[in-house]
């Protein structure tokens, strides 16, 4: 693998990892934005874009666009989150540079009315939804509560009230202003032209307009609230916990990660000893959510709803043999290894690679090989995560749970 970038005068980033025994080529356009960059009144914009993009350009209908993708045999998609915007596609290498092409023209939309007020039924639909969905409700719901006023707290699908009211200018105006190139970054991996790639992006992004395009970053440890809701037709407790972690720019984010495969993997974890196998609860796991300037352990449990004190008595348990005895060596060890498969694996293929290359660059602003990381999940030792134990601790939560009427 041969690493290379390149900064156009408007600011883009152009970022690559070629491998020429690679079969295959990734390319996407990484967008610094989210729900964490909006405001009230245009949550969810950044989300509703995502799909406005895929409505084609000027000169490109919707159609004309996916028929484009088909003819490159590509695996392309679309994702958003509370900090970033991310397309991308994965062909043959004899295909990429058409690839790259489309979505270069793709990142300018048109973002026309017509457009915009049938796609606004769409996500109003997608919002009713992940209502009736009370495992997405928790973890939302468990967001918005763990960051109050924090900008983090913001619903990537946004309200039914802020969709319902947000207006096609209002979305473009977002998108001059958060799509701007100084706001992005260009990744590409496997087996491509470098130099080829970047006089094309050029051809097509050269013109575009650098705008003021900042996000506000704050260290944030959460309320500590804790609620309970209950829903008609639920037989299932689901509960989600949120406590602070360390930030995407902190070294001890691949300590933090090992805790939480530790703690709450889907198999083989305290958790899933503890919950899962002797079927007190169905699921329990907890994931680590390295942000920008901030972060979290998330835990997410579903059981019985007359289990729900004792899982959460259990949790607690866990939490606080942690404080007193941290962990041990055999559960770093099998955390590890865990950690460096899914790595290794996902090396393999230029998509699996594109994503870890597109973040590195976009919250660190420099490139890690697969042997930097596997080096630096390797040197993580039980100390470091006793102190990030001490440092963080587990027991205060804030706590969100959803469940049957009559279990309350």
């Amino acid at each position: 693998m041969q690493f290379q970038h390149t900064q156009l005068e408007n600011g883009l980033t152009v970022i690559g990892e070629v491998t020429p025994t690679a079969q295959s080529a990734a390319f996407g356009f990484f967008v610094r934005t989210g729900s964490r960059d909006e405001t009230s009144s245009v949550n969810g914009v950044s989300h509703f874009l995502e799909h406005m993009l895929f409505k084609g350009t000027e000169d490109l209908s919707s159609l004309e666009v996916n028929e484009a993708f088909d003819r490159l045999g590509a695996k392309f998609n679309a994702f958003t989150s509370e900090e970033n915007t991310v397309y991308y596609a994965a062909v043959l290498p004899e295909y990429f540079l058409a690839a790259v092409e489309l979505w270069c023209r793709l990142m300018r939309p048109a973002l026309r009315t017509d457009d915009f007020d049938v796609e606004k039924k769409v996500i109003l639909e997608e919002i009713a939804m992940y209502k009736d969905l009370p495992e997405f409700q928790v973890i939302d719901q468990a967001r918005q509560l763990h960051f109050g006023s924090h900008p983090c707290a913001n619903s990537v699908l946004g309200t039914e009230e802020s969709i319902g009211n947000l207006t096609a200018e209002q979305m473009r105006d977002y998108f001059r202003r958060r799509y701007a190139p100084n706001n992005l970054v260009a990744a590409c991996c496997g087996q491509f032209d470098f130099d080829q790639t970047c006089r094309l992006i050029e051809r097509y992004c050269g013109s575009w307009q650098t705008m003021e395009a900042g996000r506000s970053l704050s260290y944030f440890e959460g309320t500590g609230q804790q609620c309970r809701q209950t829903k008609e037709g639920l037989n299932s407790e689901h509960i989600c916990l949120m406590s602070p972690s360390v930030s995407m720019q902190n070294p001890r984010r691949y300590a933090a990660s090992l805790l939480s495969l530790i703690i709450g993997d889907s198999t083989g974890s305290r958790f899933f000893w503890a919950l899962v196998d002797p079927a007190i609860a169905d699921t329990a796991v907890m994931q680590c959510e390295a942000m920008d300037g901030v972060g979290i352990f998330s835990s997410y449990f579903r059981c019985p709803a007359r289990n729900r004190q004792k899982v959460l008595q259990i949790v607690q348990d866990i939490f606080r043999e942690l404080a007193e005895k941290g962990v041990s060596e055999k559960e770093l060890n099998a955390a590890k290894n865990k950690v460096l498969s899914a790595i290794t694996i996902e090396s393999e293929r230029p998509m699996g690679r594109l994503v870890s290359l597109g973040f590195n660059w976009v919250y660190l602003k420099s490139y890690r090989s697969v042997s930097e990381d596997v080096q630096a999940v390797k040197s993580v030792t039980v100390d470091q995560i006793n102190e990030l134990i001490r440092e963080y601790p587990l027991h205060k939560y804030t706590q969100v749970s959803i469940g049957p009427v009559d279990a309350s």
